[in-house]
């Protein structure tokens, strides 16, 4: 009898993973307004930008303001791709940064031009002098079940990239799957290997619902011990250099699940949904989320 958590956190990354792919330009007004509902729901932990070139990621062009006028309540990430991005992102006053590669190399070539070891071994000493700072570092896995590229991906890489990462000192890793391709069995089994891996650092699934199996992942991973989720609210998001993949799950329609299993997560769903409604007429793609839905109809 698997026993599930009492409790789960959410990660919200609809600020950033959600809008970072959107080619119409959302004013950075409506970005703040968007981050101070998403607070009033409840969610404490939220990736809020990315120090990224402006020339490569256009939406982003805005993380010094973004950083500058959010309310600094609970934990706020900020994305840094390598020692500049995280320099700006200490000068803009981020104490939660977050670090990205992919465990497959085609996915690296493509995304940060360098093979996976690589990437790795250029980010060690940004990772060190972040933690010499007190900086809380998250490193970002992505690709962890299936690359676009190379297709499934071996459980043991993953594992060992993970400890490259646990090495150097970061807090939390974030477990992707990328192209939203994994199945439940996958998930429950590489969470467990994980969690019997790395039992002190904390561990976060993120899953993309491409082929609609990312609430199935998610109860897969909370058999797993995996109390700790990255969601998007509305379902935004989709990474720019994984072809296929799709939107985030949907924050709310998570909470929805986590809310009948019983489990606490201290997030108003109507209030996410109401977030959802401030940011629908800036982005390009419909929000057809199930629990938003029931929102418009006056059903929640």
């Amino acid at each position: 009898m698997f026993i599930l958590p009492k409790k789960v956190t959410i990660i919200e990354v609809g600020p950033r993973d959600g809008l970072q792919n959107e080619k119409r330009q959302v004013d950075t007004g409506d970005k703040l307004a968007f981050i101070d509902r998403l607070q009033q729901a409840g969610i404490d932990e939220m990736e809020l930008t990315s120090f990224v070139s402006p020339k490569w990621v256009p939406q982003m062009s805005d993380a010094k303001e973004i950083v500058a006028q959010t309310n600094q309540v609970g934990r706020q990430f900020v994305l840094a791709p390598n020692e500049k991005g995280s320099q700006l992102a200490l000068e803009a006053g981020a104490k939660s940064i977050a670090v990205f590669v992919g465990v497959s190399d085609s996915f690296n070539q493509k995304n940060i031009n360098r093979p996976t070891k690589d990437a790795v071994l250029a980010l060690e000493p940004v990772i060190k002098n972040l933690k010499l700072q007190n900086i809380f570092v998250r490193a970002c896995i992505s690709t962890a079940f299936y690359c676009p590229y190379e297709g499934k991906i071996n459980s043991k890489d993953v594992q060992s990239l993970c400890g490259d990462f646990v090495s150097m000192g970061v807090d939390e890793l974030s477990v992707a799957d990328t192209i939203g391709r994994a199945n439940p069995l996958e998930c429950y089994e590489l969470f467990m290997l994980l969690k019997e891996t790395f039992s002190d650092v904390l561990l976060t699934a993120h899953f993309h619902d491409t082929r609609k199996m990312a609430l199935a992942n998610i109860f897969a991973s909370l058999q797993a011990g995996i109390n700790r989720f990255d969601t998007s609210a509305g379902g935004l998001g989709g990474c720019p250099f994984a072809p296929g993949a799709t939107g985030n799950v949907a924050t709310e329609d998570v909470v929805h699940m986590l809310d009948t299993l019983g489990i606490q997560t201290g997030v108003d769903i109507k209030k996410v949904c109401e977030a959802v409604d401030l940011i629908a007429p800036h982005v390009s793609r419909p929000i057809d989320s199930g629990m938003y839905r029931l929102y418009k109809n006056g059903q929640l």
